[in-house]
């Protein structure tokens, strides 16, 4: 495949959504909180509810309230998408994601999502960010098995034709990197979102990048 660009690297490039091309950790953790307020729960740290961001919704909420009954996660999960969207719209992308997607794509890499979010959840951010068309596809959690499982990244390989070799997966938590890893792919780890940098040694990123700055000059060198 892209016999025509020897010195590329990397055909396909997998992206996390949530704190790594969208600045929405604040928000969640915000919200996650919110909802464990709203059912009574104890109401997780700042720390705590950021560390499940990346899990698909019912796995993050099960480690976030630990104290409620399994009946009542779909109240939980209820309240959590009152709270988030009721106030997605002021949500952005992280400066420089469109000038970095634009530069990969004129190299002619694949680019995909992989994301802890739903469905409605991933399509409604793509079309608040302009970015309905510009990833070759995208799998959720509600979709496919949630992070860590290595089914989301298997399954974007095998429907974009890409061995995992050639492929790389760049995330802001220790779930993208173990995804990657347990999928048998390269990744790069970014620290400006949900999980501490300290975290990522023990999953050996290829790089580890402090801003999208960083990220989109390293791609363009080393991808």
């Amino acid at each position: 495949m892209n016999a025509t660009r020897p010195n590329r690297r990397f055909d396909l490039i997998v992206f996390d959504w949530d704190g790594t091309l969208y600045d929405s950790t604040g928000l969640i953790v915000q919200c996650i909180q919110a909802a464990c307020r709203d059912v009574g729960a104890a109401v997780p740290s700042d720390e705590q509810a950021a560390y499940v961001i990346g899990l698909g919704l019912q796995d993050a909420l099960r480690h976030a309230a630990p104290d409620i009954p399994r009946e009542r996660y779909p109240e939980l999960a209820q309240r959590y998408r009152h709270h988030y969207f009721a106030q997605q719209d002021a949500l952005v992308l992280f400066p420089g994601v469109i000038e970095m997607l634009a530069a990969l794509k004129q190299r002619s890499h694949l680019l995909a999502v992989a994301t802890g979010k739903a469905r409605r959840g991933l399509d409604l951010a793509l079309a608040n960010a302009q970015l309905h068309g510009v990833f070759d596809a995208t799998r959720t959690a509600d979709e496919t098995a949630s992070k860590p499982h290595p089914l989301m990244l298997h399954e974007l390989m095998a429907e974009l034709d890409v061995t995992p070799d050639r492929t790389l997966m760049i995330g802001d938590t220790t779930h993208d990197l173990l995804l990657a890893r347990n999928a048998g792919t390269p990744r790069v780890a970014v620290s400006y979102g949900a999980h501490e940098p300290a975290a990522f040694d023990e999953h050996e990123p290829l790089f580890v990048a402090h801003s999208t700055r960083e990220l989109h000059d390293w791609l363009l060198a080393q991808a």
